[in-house]
């Protein structure tokens, strides 16, 4: 079935893993370092190309630019606005994992102990026994996905679920055991790992065992308010509070015109992907992270040390990306309507962060395979003038192929 294929290469690898509009960017700029000319060009190109809307914020060192291009409600005409309130899909998996990591310091979690140790009842058997903690941060535990289990029409080709399940509030148990029912993606501990959310689910769990609380109010108290990010958070209601753009999805073709899904309940994302956030709070959480503000060098350590999955070079809940000038480390999310970027140098001096509010636009052909699109060469080419300013035109060739969100 084609699109329970598409899942998995599309939504599940980044969590669930952009009338007349006007091209003009608003943008405030500081520090002559960075080339506002360029950045606000390949921005609009992205605009251009076919995306609604789009936002973004660059820095290096003390120098800041932040942009926006296109419109925020295709009805309207109203513009998108830089600092923008936007759903940031599986960019939550680093909050989480942060999370997880202080415990470790605190000796409340071992990273290497089975789950059953502190959550005995979730995963039944030998499975329970032979999954760590490790192994649910980096996705290699072999669990699968719960996303065509919470919404199933997908197993059908249809996105019917989407719509009847809107409003619907689920329960992180009821995600795992979809998870768990899904097939095995491989044995626990075996590589490469293949990327699934209910990995995250579960680590949220786990933290709310040891905390004596739930896991959002955790990170809220211990990630969020401790990075100080003003704008961040996990919404208790459907509705995203604060400017935000609508969240326009087409599932690849499925939807025509494509519909707007910036109401729904984000219960089924839970500690995997339901955070909301802005382009310069995520850029602040991963200076502060990288920076040894969250977690201390051991376990930052422990964060870093990456393992093949899904194409990826994936720690624990934070991936590394080798462009042509250098690595750099952070997390993509996609949730239905929003895709978001956030990357950083290892140092945090450079750093990028965009958010834009049409998903699935891609189209296929009838063998599975993706048609090009220009959105997503846009969308890289912005990616690539904010963080390798001079690498040459032809550096687009030289990505990886599993570079995340090319393809959504």
């Amino acid at each position: 079935m084609r699109f329970a294929r598409i899942v998995g290469a599309a939504v599940g690898a980044a969590l669930l893993l952009t009338t007349s509009v006007s091209t003009a960017s608003a943008a405030s700029d500081t520090g002559a370092g960075l080339d506002r000319g360029a950045l606000r060009g390949s921005l609009d190109a992205v605009h251009a190309a076919g995306m609604y809307g789009a936002f973004s914020s660059v820095r290096e060192g003390d120098q800041r630019w932040t942009g926006a291009t296109g419109v925020a409600d295709v009805d309207t005409g109203r513009p998108v606005e830089p600092g923008m309130r936007q759903r940031i899909g599986s960019i939550s998996k680093t909050f989480t994992a942060v999370a997880v990591l202080q415990q470790v310091e605190r000796g409340r979690i071992a990273l290497d102990a089975p789950v059953a140790d502190y959550v005995p009842d979730l995963i039944p058997g030998e499975r329970g026994r032979t999954v760590t903690v490790r192994m649910l941060l980096n996705h290699t535990s072999g669990i699968g996905d719960y996303i065509v289990g919470a919404f199933p029409s997908l197993a059908d080709d249809s996105v019917a679920s989407l719509d009847e399940e809107r409003f619907r509030s689920i329960r992180p148990q009821e995600l795992v055991r979809f998870g768990l029912a899904a097939p095995a993606t491989g044995k626990p501990g075996e590589l490469p790992g293949t990327y699934a959310n209910a990995n995250y689910v579960i680590a949220g769990l786990i933290l709310a065992k040891v905390t004596g609380q739930d896991a959002e109010t955790y990170i809220t108290r211990n990630v969020i308010d401790r990075a100080g990010l003003r704008h961040t958070g996990y919404p208790r209601t459907p509705y995203i509070a604060g400017p935000h753009p609508r969240m326009y999805e087409s599932w690849y073709g499925l939807i025509d015109p494509p519909r707007d899904y910036s109401v729904y309940d984000m219960s089924w994302a839970n500690t995997a992907g339901a955070v909301v956030s802005t382009t310069d709070d995520l850029n602040r959480f991963y200076r502060t992270l990288l920076g040894g503000g969250l977690i201390g060098p051991a376990a930052l350590t422990e964060m870093l040390r990456t393992v093949p999955v899904s194409g990826m070079k994936y720690g624990l809940g934070i991936y590394a990306l080798d462009l042509p000038c250098g690595r750099f480390w952070g997390h993509d999310g996609a949730v239905f309507g929003a895709g978001t970027y956030a990357l950083s140098s290892r140092d945090g001096k450079r750093q990028f962060s965009m958010g834009w509010n049409l998903m699935k636009y891609q189209r296929f052909n009838a063998d599975g395979t993706a048609q090009p699109s220009p959105i997503d060469d846009a969308i890289v080419g912005h990616l690539l003038k904010a963080l390798c300013p001079d690498a040459p035109a032809t550096a687009r060739q030289s990505l990886p192929e599993g570079l995340p969100g090319a393809d959504l």
